[in-house]
């Protein structure tokens, strides 16, 4: 399990964040740029111990309508070899750690294969917070036909656009990763043929907590 360390980022993440967050196809706000705030948001475990992985849900309180969005970090202790420019969010110095380069866990392959692990239902989410502590507010709903190992995280490619990430694999299947959040009222649906739904809960602007999908895995291909 990953150990969270008390100490600072520096810059922090949300300083991080609202200088990436307008470069990104997905991004609500304005010409004036963002301003983050932490509203939830959970980790996945690197199962060698060397890359940190947060899947973080930020509100930008900078307009008249706050929007919310899903951003997941990998942190590295070194650069990330073959990652395009885009991938790399900042570097920052880690009280404990030292220098950490912080990119798109989107475009991290070791954070990718977690994320369908995740999904497969072959890895729990762990608490943002407390470190050895499980995540109860992720919901995953699975199809009967969504068998695990249906696709290869090493095969991977990311696209970007309005709503968020999709990751295509061979074969037909894919990952999207909605990072635009919306609400959604009442409990998680069951899942489609073929598909894996994964819902989450974040404080919204009025203080709120509320549920919405986070990603949805398809293994087969489209219809």
């Amino acid at each position: 399990m990953a150990v969270i360390h008390q100490t600072v980022l520096k810059p922090d993440k949300m300083e991080l964040l609202a200088a990436w967050l307008p470069s990104r196809p997905w991004y609500r706000g304005g010409p004036e740029g963002p301003e983050p705030v932490k509203a939830g948001g959970f980790r996945l475990d690197d199962p060698r111990g060397a890359v940190g992985i947060e899947f973080m849900m930020v509100n930008d309180v900078s307009g008249l309508r706050p929007a919310a969005y899903l951003v997941p970090l990998a942190y590295r202790g070194a650069p990330l070899d073959g990652a395009a420019e885009e991938a790399l969010i900042g570097v920052a110095e880690h009280g404990v750690l030292g220098r950490r380069w912080v990119y798109d866990a989107l475009r991290d392959p070791v954070a990718v294969a977690q994320l369908v692990a995740l999904l497969e239902g072959r890895t729990r989410a762990q608490h943002q917070d407390l470190s050895d502590t499980p995540d109860d507010e992720l919901v995953l709903s699975r199809a009967e036909d969504a068998a695990p190992g249906a696709v290869d995280p090493a095969a991977a490619e990311a696209t970007d656009d309005a709503e968020g990430t999709v990751l295509t694999f061979p074969h037909g299947a894919a990952l999207r990763l909605h990072r635009a959040l919306r609400p959604a009222p009442g409990d998680p649906p069951a899942a489609p043929e073929g598909t894996s739904r994964l819902t989450g809960v974040w404080t919204a602007g009025d203080d709120r907590r509320v549920r919405g999908l986070l990603a949805v895995l398809r293994t087969g291909p489209r219809p």
